[in-house]
């Protein structure tokens, strides 16, 4: 990170209090760098973000109709999820379909971030099990995907393993970056993790959401999975989200994947801005931790805000999608305890600059 910019601001009264700082990179799926803030060759951990890639490999060798995943399976899949019931649920099913147990899973547990599932395991005493993480769908993919080749499951996240070696090689492609060139690290779910420069992964996402010149095979992967993301994009996150809020407004048009320590990718539809698809990869500095409130619901300053002010610079959004979306920002009315207002939060970048 040798060159992060302000992105966005928070006031108290008349006075500058925080300043966040960060970089993005928007590339179209010709490779083509559009607009940039900051360093759009920063070398960050995609977390999360890198979920709609690892999926692909079980997609294109047929994993979704091998085990009949639903498009709603297959979206959480990809899910960063807030382990509310109907994710709990559809784990479960999709474990018992594929003939494994919750027990294969190797991610660990974790409290839901789901509120009404938080207060039940609060007042029932539950002790959270692995299906409770936030990745249960992923590894439980995973876990399908060596099933289905018959593959051992029980390293299943071992960076040697057939299944780890493929993702990183599809990572590789799909992002046009030598594998020996993506740095590895261990994620907070166990699963191999990669970090490689904001150009390359918003390359990435471009292409996911516009395969052309990709083989027929792998392109056909790709809209299946942002086809089910965009189609249920509740089991991506959850109701309330941000990313499962901007890809219902964005009603199929855009694609949208968190990850941690401040790290985001979006994808446009082709149309959505100019005739190729677009990919939009940013990094938070400082990680952009979030916050919970007395109602023991999370929210997030820095990406949500930073995002739609990007979208809207880019009129990816129009002012009736923007006003619906205005909760999480640009801008935002900053309020302490009692309701009263302190200040304000707005973002300070200009693509066009």
């Amino acid at each position: 990170m040798t060159n992060p910019q302000p992105i966005l601001e928070l006031t108290r009264g008349q006075i500058v209090e925080s300043t966040h700082f960060g970089s993005i990179a928007v590339v179209d799926s010709t490779g083509k760098l559009l607009h940039s803030w900051g360093d759009a060759q920063t070398v960050a951990f995609l977390r999360s973000s890198a979920k709609p890639f690892q999926i692909l490999p079980f997609v294109e060798h047929g994993g979704a109709e091998h085990f009949n995943f639903s498009q709603k399976e297959l979206s959480i899949s990809c899910a960063s999820h807030e382990t509310a019931q109907m994710h709990l649920e559809t784990v479960r099913e999709m474990q018992a379909r594929i003939g494994i147990e919750e027990k294969h899973l190797q991610c660990g547990p974790h409290l839901p971030g789901d509120a009404a599932m938080l207060k039940t395991v609060i007042k029932q005493d539950i002790t959270p099990t692995a299906n409770f993480n936030n990745c249960s769908g992923k590894h439980t993919a995973m876990l399908a995907h060596a099933k289905m080749r018959r593959l051992p499951l029980e390293n299943y996240l071992d960076s040697t393993h057939p299944i780890q070696q493929d993702i990183l090689a599809t990572l590789s492609e799909m992002c046009d970056i030598e594998k020996e060139k993506i740095e590895l690290g261990i994620d907070g779910c166990s699963a191999p993790n990669f970090a490689l420069p904001l150009v390359n992964v918003a390359l990435g996402m471009a292409r996911l959401c516009d395969p052309r010149g990709l083989s027929e095979t792998r392109a056909s992967a790709c809209r299946k999975v942002t086809a089910a993301m965009t189609a249920y994009p509740e089991m991506v996150a959850g109701h309330g989200e941000f990313d499962t809020e901007l890809m219902k407004m964005g009603a199929g048009k855009i694609v949208a994947k968190r990850g941690a320590e401040g790290f985001q990718i979006i994808g446009l539809m082709p149309g959505v801005y100019g005739e190729k698809g677009v990919g939009i990869a940013m990094k938070v500095v400082d990680g952009d931790a979030s916050h919970v409130d007395n109602e023991l619901v999370s929210s997030t300053r820095v990406r949500p805000a930073v995002i739609l002010e990007i979208l809207r610079q880019l009129k990816a959004l129009n002012e009736s999608q923007l006003k619906m979306l205005a909760g999480f920002g640009p801008t935002k009315k900053l309020k302490n305890y009692a309701g009263l207002v302190t200040g304000k939060s707005y973002p300070v970048f200009d693509l066009f600059a």
